[in-house]
């Protein structure tokens, strides 16, 4: 669906090398901290800034070469971008249908009905969930066999995310082979609704797990000085020096579980593995 090979993108301060692929039925997850590279990839995917190197392919051909049809199969949501704030929905509903040959305007009043959207206020005006829920109503809309989705839970409180986030599955659940690649910094968000996720770090991706991998077979072990001298360090991934000894991370954890009965073994959340892969020292 798409795959990207050492994307290139070089600033004063930040450079990006970054490669992925999001494969078909399949909700795809990059996660990082704020400045880490996401926008930029997201960027470059769409053709928005020109970049220093690599290839990205969607729908098997280099997006070069896509033309106004395959762009059809694309829907997008950015955090910076959006339609002009003096618009209402009303006016942007012709838009709508002739930019998309299969804008589905039942589906798309059904939830603008749904989120409590009104019709004639200009967008400027919105809410900041009520920007988010129409950004996501109109990528949802026309549908589009690729969603790229740039932070979209980004500044709502938790009903709001929850509603946009099953609102992404029942995208996913209308047609077998469709796609999403969603950035957020709310780990617990992608955590509940990705099949897998890539962690970028200063422009660079740091891992790349299946989510219930990450879910099932990651942990953090809390050992003392002694503990952490004598134990198997083969699996380890990070560590950190803490007050009460160290705290590790591992992707086998059952491993530890059955050879140190003793030691404390947590299931670690995604923010805390991505605090011991950016923060963490490695063996």
């Amino acid at each position: 669906m798409l795959k990207i090979e050492h994307l290139r993108k070089k600033y004063d301060a930040f450079d990006l090398d970054c490669s992925l692929e999001i494969k078909p039925s399949r909700i795809t997850g990059l996660i990082g901290q704020n400045g880490a590279g996401k926008s930029t990839t997201f960027k470059a995917i769409l053709g928005l800034i020109s970049v220093d190197g690599g290839t990205i392919a969607m729908f098997g051909k280099d997006i070069r070469e896509l033309g106004a049809k395959d762009k059809q199969g694309i829907g997008v949501v950015l955090s910076d971008s959006g339609f002009s704030g003096y618009l209402t929905i009303h006016d942007i509903i012709p838009v709508l249908e002739n930019l998309y040959e299969r804008f589905d305007k039942a589906f798309f009043m059904e939830h603008v009905r749904k989120f409590g959207l009104p019709l004639d206020k200009k967008i400027k005006e919105f809410s900041t969930g009520m920007k988010a829920k129409f950004k996501v109503t109109v990528a949802v809309s026309h549908n589009a066999r690729l969603l790229i989705l740039d932070e979209p839970t980004a500044g709502l409180d938790v009903v709001a995310r929850d509603e946009l986030i099953e609102l992404l599955r029942e995208y996913m659940e209308k047609e077998e082979e469709r796609s999403i690649l969603i950035s957020s910094h709310i780990s617990r968000d992608l955590e509940n609704l990705c099949d897998d996720l890539y962690m970028i770090h200063d422009g660079r991706i740091i891992m790349h797990e299946d989510t219930d991998v990450l879910l099932s077979d990651y942990a953090l072990m809390k050992v003392n000085d002694a503990q952490y001298a004598e134990m198997d360090k083969q699996y380890i991934l990070r560590f950190r020096k803490e007050r009460f000894g160290y705290s590790c991370l591992t992707n086998q954890k059952q491993y530890y579980v059955e050879n140190y009965p003793h030691i404390a073994i947590e299931k670690g959340s995604i923010d805390e593995l991505i605090t011991m892969m950016v923060r963490g020292g490695s063996l």
